[in-house]
């Protein structure tokens, strides 16, 4: 959770830079401010949820460093992690606790934030008990109670939680990871009346709705995200499954047709969301080409390969995948 609010000096350009350029009616020197105007910036990225055009400044400026910057790292592995690439941000971190003075106690609970993404949940406790504790742990701790099936330690963890928006959201997410929908979308609702502008929340209430087979409710959910985010392949990809809900397999591919025009580098996060539903969509098409690989990545993936195996009469390898 490196979410600090200012950037390495190498990587803009200093407001005493811009001021110490020479006289404006040299044309030269207008066209080189001109470019350096134009040149990319990182918070510029992050704030558009381009990370990987941030991916390719931060790895351009590493290479050419002949220094090692740990505000690049911890840039780096940030924009990996939140291009839905934990692996790579694992390596980098790897890399920051390498350095003399890093800050071990708190990459660790980075570190098991990747492998907790990466569904090394073994792993993942192990590394964060050799953090320093902090919100961030706890949540952790929290999720990785639910995984383990660890009642006691899952409202140990519950009690340390605090009234703040990521404890919260936290909370939330275990409530619809339990099936309790209900006391999902309260949780959201309650985070929505005191920060109306965290319009995410909308998406997050739309899951709970579409579960709970309110489709209509949950499309009005997203209509409040997408009219400010409509390159949002999550949120477009649960609008297409409510569209599946309501009318059938064509609209909802119609829906998904939509991300091939909006898609941005934030597009890459839902690719495997949208390949298995495309599956379901066409009614199994595909399913042997698609469904296996997502298999440990999609809980659904499982579910909808087993009855793809039952709709061909391959029971044994059904109950195979079923045992595992």
């Amino acid at each position: 959770e490196y979410m600090g609010t200012s950037l390495f000096r190498a990587m803009l350009l200093s407001r005493a830079q811009a001021q110490a350029d020479t006289s404006p009616g040299d044309k030269k020197d207008k066209k080189k401010r001109l470019r350096r105007k134009k040149k990319p910036k990182l918070d510029d990225f992050i704030k558009s949820r381009d990370y990987t055009g941030a991916i390719t400044l931060l790895e351009f400026h590493r290479k050419h460093s002949d220094d090692v910057d740990k505000d690049v790292l911890m840039w780096l592995a940030f924009s990996y992690f939140h291009n839905g690439d934990a692996r790579s941000a694992l390596k980098v971190y790897e890399e920051l606790m390498a350095l003399p003075g890093s800050p071990a106690d708190v990459l660790w609970t980075n570190v098991a934030v990747c492998r907790f993404y990466m569904g090394q949940y073994k792993e993942a406790e192990e590394a964060a008990l050799k953090g320093s504790p902090s919100g961030l742990q706890n949540r952790l701790l929290f999720h990785l109670a639910l995984k383990f099936g660890n009642e006691q330690q899952l409202l140990s963890f519950h009690r340390r939680l605090q009234d703040c928006v990521e404890d919260q959201m936290c909370l939330a997410s275990v409530h619809y990871m339990r099936q309790h929908y209900n006391e999902a979308i309260e949780v959201f609702q309650h985070l929505l009346a005191e920060n109306p502008e965290f319009l995410a929340l909308h998406v997050y209430q739309a899951l709970a709705l579409f579960r709970l087979d309110y489709f209509d409710s949950s499309l009005d959910s997203l209509a409040l995200y997408l009219n400010e985010h409509p390159d949002s392949a999550v949120a477009l990809n649960l609008k297409a499954c409510n569209n599946f809900r309501l009318y059938d397999g064509r609209a909802a591919e119609a829906e998904l047709k939509r991300l091939d025009d909006v898609a941005t580098a934030s597009f890459k996060f839902g690719q495997d969301l949208v390949r298995h539903n495309q599956v379901v969509f066409r009614n199994g098409e595909n399913a042997l080409a698609v469904l296996p690989s997502l298999v440990d990545v999609l809980p659904e993936a499982r579910l909808n390969l087993v009855i793809y195996y039952l709709h061909q009469d391959e029971v044994k390898r059904a109950f195979e995948l079923m045992s595992v």
